[in-house]
């Protein structure tokens, strides 16, 4: 059968950054790299998460024709991989107003005892200095932390000295833990709608996805079930096709090819 010229190279892409590792953390196994074909007999996922608004943190114009929520885990690896890959791309189409990333908290508490109290940080940066102050904070943290749990608690008051917030404040809000309900949230909703490891994402979509994009996905991943066959679906599409949903780390390639045939 006949494919596109971006179809085949990414399917390559894919496949064999999975065989070189895994890239998702799951509460059922520390890591795996597993998929299912779109057009198998699994149902399609019912997802149905809160709307967006301004409660949320958001990176982008929230009226942007590419809407991505991420739900992630501060000390999964694949996760401090894949805040790089998001940040890349909000930076290419974000001055065009064509792209909005959402963060939501998904701490795998029986993987990461940390994680939890991290996101309770990034909730208190938001608090004390607004969204961009979430956003130096976040990008602060991941770049400083080792992932699996390797990051001092000493560190967290220090990331707000150096992205300038209130150091006193910021160390009252995290032991009140009075975010701790909004992470718990986040964490649910995630679960609920199909999340099962991190960094798990979800593109919502303003129409149903074109028949290039639909068979893209189908044919990406495909060629990760060869490797992996018979687990969850890396990448599938909701009951009422208005949401993809996207488990893991995928590499930089394959995200913007899914953003480009979003935006055509």
């Amino acid at each position: 059968m006949e494919k596109s010229s971006l179809t085949i190279p990414l399917a390559i892409i894919i496949a064999g950054a999975i065989i070189a590792g895994a890239l998702v953390y799951s509460n059922k196994n520390k890591t795996v790299a597993t998929t299912t074909d779109l057009t198998s007999k699994k149902e399609a996922i019912d997802i149905k998460i809160r709307p967006i608004d301004m409660s949320d943190h958001i990176l982008g114009n929230p009226d942007s024709k590419v809407l991505l929520v991420e739900y992630s885990d501060t000390q999964c690896p694949f996760c401090k991989i894949f805040h790089v890959t998001l940040n890349k791309l909000a930076s290419e189409y974000g001055k065009d107003g064509n792209f909005t990333w959402v963060y939501r908290h998904f701490p795998l508490d029986s993987l990461h005892k940390k994680a939890r109290k991290e996101a309770e940080a990034f909730e208190c940066a938001a608090d004390l200095g607004g969204n961009s102050k979430f956003w130096e904070y976040t990008n602060k943290l991941y770049e400083t932390t080792k992932s699996n749990d390797n990051l001092d608690p000493a560190e967290l008051p220090k990331i707000a000295a150096a992205v300038g917030l209130d150091v006193k404040a910021f160390n009252t809000c995290l032991a009140s833990g009075k975010f701790a309900t909004a992470v718990d949230e986040d964490t649910k909703e995630a679960q609920q709608n199909g999340g099962t490891g991190t960094p798990y994402s979800i593109f919502i979509l303003k129409s149903d996805p074109s028949k290039e994009l639909r068979d893209f996905l189908e044919s990406n991943n495909a060629q990760i079930m060869k490797s992996y066959p018979g687990s969850d679906d890396f990448i599938g599409i909701s009951k009422d096709n208005r949401k993809i949903f996207v488990s893991g780390a995928m590499p930089y390639e394959m995200m913007k090819a899914i953003v480009d045939l979003i935006l055509k």
